[in-house]
């Protein structure tokens, strides 16, 4: 995957430990749990995907029914091709490390990315690399979202696995880390551990 096709969305609002990033394409949301980055100068944030929507662009504003007398959904579209321009899909990215000297760090980075940076899907290499530590399910597990945090958390391992060459053990040191982090809230991590099939 190219740098070009890898670019997917630019940065509407950011903060320290997160950021929302619109859509270029309707519709063309990141998987709950995948890896996405920005770039600040040579330095890089990574964060996990979460919250996707497609809602209005207007706020308070809701879309209206337009399908009633048409076959498919794609139909719709067609029929009223002005959709494509009223509407946004975005989401949220929650922020699990940075880099600096091509080196990997799994806290808080100092400042957060810019606003309308862009933001691109990561490579496999760079998935593999960066969760060769599990010190990133740390800022994953305290994440506040909108979404309950098992999902999110048992989401993004999921999703990590199938880029490592041996995912069951990538998965089994994942669910030994978890198991220390959530020592004292066992329905949390059994919750956890059922998504990932452990």
């Amino acid at each position: 995957m190219d740098e070009a096709s890898s670019r997917i969305a630019e940065v509407t609002q950011a903060s320290t430990a997160g950021f929302f990033a619109q859509c270029y394409e309707l519709f063309d949301l990141p998987p709950l749990g995948s890896l996405i980055k920005c770039r600040d100068g040579e330095n890089e944030i990574l964060a996990v995907t979460c919250n996707a929507s497609t809602s209005s662009l207007e706020p308070g504003r809701r879309p209206i029914a337009r399908g009633k007398t048409e076959l498919t959904e794609e139909d719709v579209f067609r029929s009223n091709p002005q959709l494509k321009q009223l509407l946004k899909s975005e989401f949220e990215g929650v922020v699990l490390g940075h880099s600096f000297n091509n080196e990997y760090y799994h806290y808080l980075p100092p400042r957060p990315v810019k606003l309308h940076s862009f933001v691109y899907l990561c490579t496999t290499d760079e998935i593999a690399e960066f969760s060769r530590s599990l010190e990133f399910l740390s800022l994953l597990t305290s994440a506040r979202t909108d979404i309950p945090s098992e999902e999110l958390v048992a989401a993004c391992i999921r999703f990590i696995s199938a880029c490592h060459a041996d995912p069951s053990t990538f998965t089994a040191a994942a669910g030994k880390k978890l198991a220390q982090i959530f020592v004292d809230d066992y329905p949390k991590l059994r919750t956890i551990l059922l998504r990932l099939k452990l």
